[in-house]
């Protein structure tokens, strides 16, 4: 909004931190990072709140719920558990690196339930069988954004368990497309309305991918038994691979496993629910053996998957090695006054400004009177590593100079002691443009180090200017 002053505006957040240096220079806390981010061990949710045992589906690492554990608490072998993904759940458990739990309702996020999203750091959809409500595909899509994993596992069209017609094909496609948080092919690829009866899927050649080169083995094939595949949009997020393919297909069609981003966070999809199905569970269903077929390498693509997705493989939240990945936590301020050290209000979704995606964004300055803002996150960049500082900036003022800049904003690195390190950028009421900016900046000399990235505003006594922030990221290469 072309030059409001918010000297009024709404606090909407609170500090992110305690022990804050409130002084001209800089907030300097290290924060944690966001929830979904994976911390040891690496907590993982499966879904059984959408008709995921209906039918002949059994899909669950055991009937004990939400806590397999209170089955058998050292399971060592698929049937220590009961559930047609119990050797997907008792291989996880047996790592020692893992706590997982099953979901029975309706998934949120930012809540109190102990199943709450933001309690874990991968979400797993192991065909779902109703459509998620509204409030739930907000809470998935912002789950992801901030740094969570998603693997989403189809069947083929028609696969109506509970017959309410609805398919996890529609569902997945759906939730892509009909959320609040970006429905613009915000993973890049869509599900087709496929029913391919059987066939194995090749990998790619790619060593160093860690799905399919990871710590459970090598993967060469998957298996279809009835399932479906996805056709990917690279012109619509650049982040999406296709690992394996439908033998005569490559590119952007026919992949039957997938990787994706999405904000901090990541994504798998799979085509099909055969190849997770261990045929053991409860009585009465007629369950197939995929998990052990011979043919193909299953177990250790839904494992590596679940390790790459989780940030386990120590591939992402600030690992040690070099795969892509992208560091900050909360990047798009979705989850409010989280992970970010900032000044009261600056974290904010007030209607005075606009987010650039979603309903929050970062507003610094904007008050018309004399006085500083920060906003800033620690972050900790791998040694030998290429890292790009990214975020898109808007800036207007009611200052009508064109040549004095009254009031600036200072984008920089620090170290752990509060030293500034670097002045990256700086910007005034000079620089006013109507919408947003995309600025870009080397991080590549901080490398092997943790550091702090500052945004200071400091306006003069009268007119204001507001330096308004969002979608930021740091990626590393």
């Amino acid at each position: 909004m072309l030059g409001s002053q918010r000297s009024r505006r709404k606090v909407t957040t609170v500090l992110a931190g305690l022990g804050l240096l409130v002084t001209g220079a800089a907030l300097q806390v290290s924060t944690s990072a966001t929830p979904a981010h994976a911390a040891t061990p690496h907590r993982i949710l499966f879904d059984d709140g959408h008709a995921e045992e209906a039918g002949n589906a059994d899909w669950i690492i055991s009937t004990s719920k939400p806590d397999p554990l209170s089955q058998d608490s050292s399971p060592s072998s698929e049937t220590d558990w009961t559930g047609a993904l119990s050797s997907w759940g008792v291989a996880l458990q047996k790592t020692g690196d893992y706590s997982l739990k099953t979901a029975t309702s309706a998934l949120t996020y930012g809540g109190s339930a102990a199943t709450d999203l933001s309690n874990f750091d991968t979400l797993v959809l192991p065909e779902p069988n109703t459509l998620f409500t509204t409030a739930e595909k907000t809470a998935i899509m912002n789950f992801v954004k901030n740094g969570g994993g998603l693997f989403m596992v189809s069947d083929h069209t028609g696969a109506d368990r509970n017959n309410d017609g609805y398919d996890a094909v529609e569902i997945f496609n759906d939730l892509m497309t009909n959320n609040s948080v970006d429905s613009t092919d915000p993973f890049g690829f869509s599900v087709d309305t496929l029913s391919i009866s059987s066939g194995y899927p090749a990998a790619i050649s790619d060593s160093s991918d860690p799905v399919l080169h990871g710590s459970f083995g090598t993967v060469t094939k998957s298996l279809i038994a009835s399932g479906t595949t996805a056709t990917l949009k690279p012109a619509d997020n650049s982040a999406v691979k296709g690992l394996l393919y439908r033998s005569g297909y490559s590119g952007n069609t026919g992949a039957f496993f997938a990787t994706s981003t999405f904000g901090s966070g990541r994504v798998a999809f799979w085509g099909d629910s055969s190849p997770i199905d261990d045929g053991t569970g409860q009585s009465g269903n007629t369950l197939y053996d995929g998990w052990n077929d011979t043919g193909a390498t299953n177990a250790a693509l839904a494992l590596n998957a679940t390790e790459w997705l989780s940030g386990a493989s120590g591939s992402g939240g600030g690992g040690t090695d070099c795969t892509d990945t992208q560091l900050l936590g909360n990047a798009g301020f979705e989850s409010g006054a989280t992970t970010w050290s900032a000044t009261s209000g600056v974290i904010t979704n007030s209607s005075g400004e606009s987010a650039r995606t979603g309903s929050y964004y970062a507003w610094l300055g904007g008050n018309g009177t004399a006085g500083t803002e920060t906003l800033s996150q620690s972050v900790t960049i791998p040694s030998g590593c290429s890292a790009t500082l990214g975020l898109y900036l808007h800036i207007d003022t009611a200052e009508t100079t064109t040549s004095t800049a009254y009031d600036t904003l200072q984008v920089q690195v620090l170290n752990s002691s509060g030293t500034v390190l670097g002045t990256l950028a700086s910007y005034s009421n000079l620089n006013a443009a109507s919408g947003y900016t995309q600025r870009t900046f080397s991080l590549s000399g901080y490398a092997g180090q943790t550091v702090t990235l500052r945004f200071t505003s400091t306006e003069g006594s009268k007119l204001q200017t507001s330096f308004v922030i969002d979608d930021t990221t740091l990626d590393v290469t």
